[in-house]
């Protein structure tokens, strides 16, 4: 990993890991792929290593992360879906040449076209998109209760009553901020 970057949230799904690539949404926003080669790296941390990319690929990929969150929102509150999201998903997951292959270990990786471009890891993504946001997977669509994130997340806990995109980092947050604020209450009760 390049220095001087945020950490990564990796997660269990991609799509949802892939629009954590902005947090902290509704506060002081976090761009974790501010370059063509933070990209690379991500790719590379989830599989989908690719060559190079380009400043146009780079603002694809942040085109299609914001459609994915768009579309994961709405479909998280039971809104409709906005069109120009659904459009984008939909062409980066009709762009790519991407296939999928089972390893001998039994698990499913992904071998991108012979150039492995940024357009067939993209396509990887959207395709991810389209299976949870059409609900083929167990489990559902939630928004992180923390007031500044509000990120989308893919909730697969047995109870699907997840209430934090990650619980390291913004579950953590929000239960130190209460922890604070009863012991300030408490400390002024016991005055």
């Amino acid at each position: 990993m390049r220095a001087g970057f945020p950490d990564f949230r990796l997660g269990n799904v991609l799509a949802t890991s892939f629009t954590g690539t902005l947090t902290e949404r509704r506060g002081d926003a976090v761009e974790r792929i501010p370059t063509t080669h933070r990209l690379v790296d991500w790719l590379a941390v989830n599989g989908l290593a690719v060559d190079s990319c380009t400043t146009a690929q780079l603002d694809r990929a942040r085109e299609l992360r914001e459609s994915i969150h768009a579309a994961a929102t709405a479909a998280a509150i039971q809104n409709a879906l906005p069109p120009s999201a659904v459009q984008v998903i939909n062409d980066c997951s009709a762009q790519g040449r991407a296939a999928a292959v089972l390893t001998p270990e039994g698990k499913r990786r992904w071998r991108l076209g012979s150039a492995s471009r940024v357009e067939d890891a993209l396509s990887v993504i959207a395709a991810d998109a389209i299976s949870i946001i059409a609900g083929e997977r167990d489990g559902r669509l939630a928004l992180c209760a923390s007031p500044t994130c509000q990120a989308a997340f893919f909730d697969t806990s047995q109870s699907r009553t997840r209430k934090w995109c990650d619980m390291n980092t913004c579950g953590n947050r929000q239960k130190k901020a209460r922890f604070n604020a009863n012991q300030r209450k408490n400390t002024r009760s016991a005055e």
